[in-house]
């Protein structure tokens, strides 16, 4: 793609980055196959290629953001099958980053716009406000319809309808501390504990701890680690994304200068995806580009780590496990076999369902700001899903289960509380 910003614009790294990014594009449309909104919606602008092109515009014009722009720039997943489909390579996420970025600095969103954003901001990533407004949600639950037939208040009646309506205890894998393997110590790892999911589905990461303490590793939850800064991220909000990402960073380096760490184990696909970008994200810092460079060299998904410990291959089960791909993981970290690959040396019969390439329309806060769209890809989603006869349904990433949960009675679970349940742990509560 010609592209033709001014030297004055490209002093501007940024600006640069995206320049190169949108020379890489030749218009040749594959994209447009795998993209969820395109398929769902048939609207070139809501294509990667018809996004490409907006955002060129803005940048290249330097000019501020208009509605149509976020309009359509608002309705992309950021689920990447388009960087999987590419032949050229253009690194769309990178682009829609920065994008966003832009857009939250030169755009004013209706004010239930803002209220909204400001909300799931200010909530989401801290586990304590978290797990308070979960609660909260039960008195206004009954109140839902009503709210989502109020333009303006519509965004929170879909919150209210998202929520749980058990909220777990806490759980005490989530305090800070080490807990040590049952045998010789052959390995040593810090855990993301993470916002949201140790809130929903606590027994993730506590299958995590048992099977990993199981296998000789110590598994350490770092004093200081929070949320990953994807959800703040996915908006827009730079400042609030890199602090998160500095703040993790400087835990992680701490535990690993006490005692070492073989890795950072990630439960929530969509976590990984961005700890892992933590090295470009911060590549301007001077102060923290090689610091945050180490860490996402470091992190590794759950199941990309246990693939490394050569776990002993299990009788058959006779239980038929279909396995959903978080686009996380199958586009953002390009982590395709290992889960499957594990679940049948467990002794599982693994299935895959069509379209596993589609988005299931949670995508963070997706679910909340667009749920006409969300609806549509969770439906679609479902219907493949269950057409496979499952007994049960896996998948590496909490926004994904709650997804998929609210459309289907099959149990669906994470795939490491199959695999620990497998080697000696629980039986997950979900079935």
């Amino acid at each position: 793609m010609q592209t033709n910003f001014t030297p004055a614009q490209l002093a501007d790294p940024h600006v640069a980055e995206s320049e190169a990014i949108l020379r890489k594009c030749v218009h040749c449309g594959f994209c447009t196959a795998t993209c969820p909104t395109y398929v769902t919606l048939g609207d070139e602008l809501d294509s990667p290629r018809g996004r490409i092109y907006l955002i060129k515009d803005m940048l290249e014009n330097g000019r501020a953001a208009d509605t149509e722009t976020v309009t359509h720039i608002d309705r992309c997943l950021s689920c990447l099958a388009c960087t999987t489909t590419c032949p050229s390579g253009v690194d769309y996420m990178h682009l829609v980053d920065h994008a966003r970025v832009h857009i939250e600095k030169t755009y004013k969103r209706p004010l239930k716009d803002r209220l909204a954003r400001a909300v799931l901001a200010q909530v989401l990533p801290y586990p304590s406000r978290f797990r308070f407004a979960l609660k909260a949600a039960a008195l206004g639950r009954p109140f839902a319809s009503v709210l989502k037939r109020v333009a303006a208040l519509k965004t929170f009646g879909v919150m209210l309808d998202l929520a749980p309506k058990a909220v777990p205890e806490p759980s005490i894998t989530a305090v800070p501390g080490t807990h040590a393997p049952s045998g010789k110590r052959v390995g040593r790892v810090a855990l993301l504990n993470g916002c949201a999911q140790p809130v929903l589905k606590p027994e993730i990461n506590e299958a995590t701890i048992r099977l990993l303490t199981r296998l000789g590793i110590e598994v350490v939850v770092s004093p200081g680690e929070g949320c990953c800064g994807a959800l703040v991220h996915h908006m827009g909000r730079e400042g609030q994304a890199l602090a998160a990402a500095r703040r993790n960073v400087d835990a992680w380096l701490s535990v690993a200068e006490e005692g070492g760490l073989d890795a950072i184990i990630i439960t929530a696909s969509g976590c990984g995806t961005t700890i892992k970008d933590y090295g470009h994200m911060l590549r301007l810092d001077p102060a923290y580009a090689e610091k945050a460079a180490r860490v996402s060299a470091m992190a590794k998904d759950i199941t990309e780590y246990l693939a490394t410990l050569d776990l002993p291959a299990q009788d058959p089960r006779g239980m038929t496990v279909t396995y959903h791909s978080a686009c996380s993981m199958q586009h953002g970290q390009k982590i395709t076999m290992a889960p499957k690959q594990l679940l049948k040396q467990a002794g599982f019969v693994v299935r895959d369902p069509a379209e596993g390439h589609l988005c299931c329309g949670s995508a963070g806060t997706y679910n909340i700001l667009q749920p006409e769209i969300s609806e549509k890809l969770k439906a679609r989603k479902v219907k493949n899903l269950t057409a496979t006869k499952p007994d049960v349904i896996a998948t590496g990433n909490i926004g994904c289960i709650t997804q998929i949960a609210t459309g289907t009675s099959i149990p669906i679970v994470h795939t490491v509380e199959l695999l620990d349940w497998a080697y000696a742990g629980a039986k997950p509560a979900g079935l």
